[in-house]
């Protein structure tokens, strides 16, 4: 994963991209008949039951629209929350809070739905060593928001985009001529640019993960879209000579028995793609 201040820079370039797309020249509706000295309060109202998420971006999308905003936090990020549940309050100018409010509305709200999901499948692994992972299956741009509801979840980030790991995944090796000589220029790569990335290849079958043993430097190997038995026999195989990973159209109703294959982790891309929004709303009270 990237550094924890490029992280903080993509939630910031999210964060002011909401702002610009959402506000643009001015909040008019809000300008034509709430005057700028007014001062009001609101609370986040939950409709829904889940795991909130977003309460800290929250709080970073209204010192952006106006660092003079208070918020008063009551449940915090991972929190399990039900309908009637009030997550802060704020007050301050109420035009501010009204040009904040569909930002951090759309952000948690989706962000609560992937750190739900995420948390169910936490729950599913529960008694076994196999940890959850989230894939590039994100919304464009507002990837950093989605990889950290997966952390308030109880999951793992894998990488974050397509330069802080090396994934040679089937296309990447039948473009290059094999596996091993898709490893075998990568790693030449690293040496000639000094890259120290970790490499995980893609498996199609008992096979290749034989071949890819063959290879030195792999960190890890993505066992993609087999079947519990040959999962088990990649298992054995790989031993410890490196961590195995599985994926493939894995759900809520198979994800146990391949965590009981032995896996140490699995990638599903439903932790950010096929989530329905929680319920949220912000009130005036």
């Amino acid at each position: 994963m990237i550094s924890d201040q490029q992280f903080q820079r993509e939630l910031d370039i999210i964060i002011q991209n909401g702002i610009r797309e959402d506000i643009g020249p001015g909040d008019f509706s809000s300008l034509a008949c709430i005057p700028d000295t007014a001062k009001g309060r609101a609370k986040l109202l939950v409709k829904d039951t889940g795991i909130i998420a977003g309460v800290a971006f929250a709080k970073m999308v209204f010192e952006n629209v106006d660092p003079t905003l208070e918020m008063e936090t009551f449940i915090e990020d991972g929190s399990l929350v039900k309908h009637g549940d009030v997550v802060f309050h704020v007050s301050g100018s109420s035009q501010s809070i009204l040009k904040a409010e569909r930002l951090l509305l759309n952000s948690m709200q989706r962000m609560s739905a992937i750190a739900t999901k995420t948390n169910q499948y936490v729950k599913l692994l529960e008694g076994t060593k196999t940890k959850i992972l989230d894939t590039r299956k994100t919304t464009p741009g507002f990837r950093a928001c989605e990889k950290w509801a997966v952390k308030i979840g109880g999951g793992e980030n894998h990488r974050f985009a397509l330069y802080d790991m090396i994934m040679l995944k089937d296309n990447h090796n039948d473009f290059a001529g094999g596996i091993t000589q898709a490893i075998t220029k990568t790693k030449a790569f690293l040496k000639h640019n000094h890259l120290d990335l970790k490499i995980i290849v893609e498996a199609r079958n008992l096979d290749e993960i034989k071949e890819i043993l063959e290879n030195e430097g792999v960190y890890r190997i993505l066992i993609d879209n087999f079947n519990f038995e040959d999962t088990r026999k990649a298992v054995a195989l790989i031993g410890d000579k490196c961590l195995t990973e599985s994926s493939g159209n894995i759900n809520e109703k198979t994800i146990r028995d391949y965590a009981e294959c032995g896996v140490d982790y699995i990638s599903s891309g439903a932790l950010t793609h096929s989530v329905y929004n929680m319920d949220l709303s912000l009130k005036a009270f």
